[in-house]
């Protein structure tokens, strides 16, 4: 079975990604053979964005069961096991990847122990997770888009479209869907330091979808929506507390406080499987910090005196009361989030 998109491709043996690091420049794709190959791509940020991370964790849990080749139901075990874990240190903070590698490690106890194919089913559940994420994306960008009117500007951080899922994207879903709609929607896109996932990745999907857009330094925001060019701001989440607390890319706790300030609505778009019931606040959400170059040098550039002390977390955590609601598969939830959110999984569609 294969299954192909704009992010990954699964041929049957191997999982290949477009290397985001690479773009816009250069249009490379990596191959991953195995498990550890899937690791290092989630690492080092070859692919990113929480629901991609899930995707492509669920196709090297599938490449870690294809490794195994001793009939010893035991080693098996222990060997798929260490599979996940390994998996699940990759990125701490994305739950859509603790979230896959439990549903892929849950079909392969039941397949194993009612003696099906396990193989077999561990790849239709991987490719299972990857269209759903898909039409999970349709089905937010379908109940975030009335949020937007005819007109309107939208500022985005960071990188929350096709790249950053499987395709089409959370926050750039409900761009792209209120444009389906009929309506003129323009994006202001925050450049997000230090990567730089807005400037190279969220220009270059929506330039490439024929989607109005304006490249802007993360510190122009306030002076953005300050001179009235920005009538939202949407974008998405690596997990949200059951409080409604959504941890995403750096800046974006900043991005809240000038929207309060200057009126702006601030949404969230995500899929449930980002929402972590279990973590009580966004104090409880742990935070990555990533290697100090990332901030002194670009592109292999040194840009900052040898040595100089660093601090680069990943993540920030955007308090509840900021977010004006949290765009989800099911519905668009809202203050107060304790009852909204639980409610997210307590009723059926």
């Amino acid at each position: 079975m294969n299954f192909k998109s704009i992010t990954l491709e699964w041929t049957g043996n191997t999982l290949i990604f477009i290397d985001q690091r690479k773009l816009p420049v250069e249009n490379e794709m990596v191959v991953c053979r195995s498990h550890k190959d899937v690791y290092k791509a989630i690492k080092n940020m070859v692919v990113r964005g929480a629901p991609a991370i899930g995707a492509s964790a669920a196709f090297g849990y599938l490449l870690g069961a294809m490794e195994f080749n001793n009939s010893d139901r035991n080693k098996l075990k222990e060997h798929m096991k260490n599979v996940k874990e390994h998996l699940g240190s990759s990125r701490p903070t994305a739950v859509n990847l603790f979230w896959a590698l439990e549903r892929m490690h849950s079909k392969f106890e039941r397949a194993i122990q009612n003696e099906e194919n396990w193989i077999e089913e561990l790849e239709k559940e991987a490719i299972s997770i990857a269209k759903e994420d898909i039409e999970i994306n349709k089905r937010i960008g379908r109940n975030g888009e009335s949020l937007l009117k005819d007109g309107d500007t939208v500022l985005t951080h960071c990188n929350a479209g096709a790249l950053a899922t499987v395709d089409y994207g959370t926050a750039l879903g409900v761009i792209r869907a209120a444009i389906e709609k009929g309506k003129n929607i323009s994006v202001y896109a925050d450049e997000t330091r230090p990567y730089l996932q807005g400037a190279r990745l969220t220009t270059w999907e929506l330039m490439r979808d024929r989607i109005s857009v304006t490249l802007i330094t993360d510190n122009m925001a306030g002076w953005a929506m300050k001179q009235g060019k920005i009538d939202a701001v949407i974008v998405g989440a690596d997990r949200i507390a059951s409080n409604g607390d959504a941890a995403n890319k750096i800046g974006t706790y900043s991005l809240a406080i000038l929207a309060r300030e200057h009126d702006i609505p601030f949404y969230i778009a995500a899929p449930l499987s980002t929402i972590d019931m279990t973590c009580p606040d966004g104090e409880h959400i742990p935070i990555e910090e990533r290697d100090c170059k990332e901030i002194t040098h670009i592109r292999g550039q040194q840009i900052a005196p040898d040595e100089v002390k660093c601090y680069n977390p990943a993540f920030d955590v955007t308090p509840g009361k900021l977010i004006k609601g949290i765009i989800t598969e099911k519905k668009v939830a809202y203050p107060p989030y304790k009852e909204s959110l639980r409610s997210l999984f307590q009723t059926s569609e």
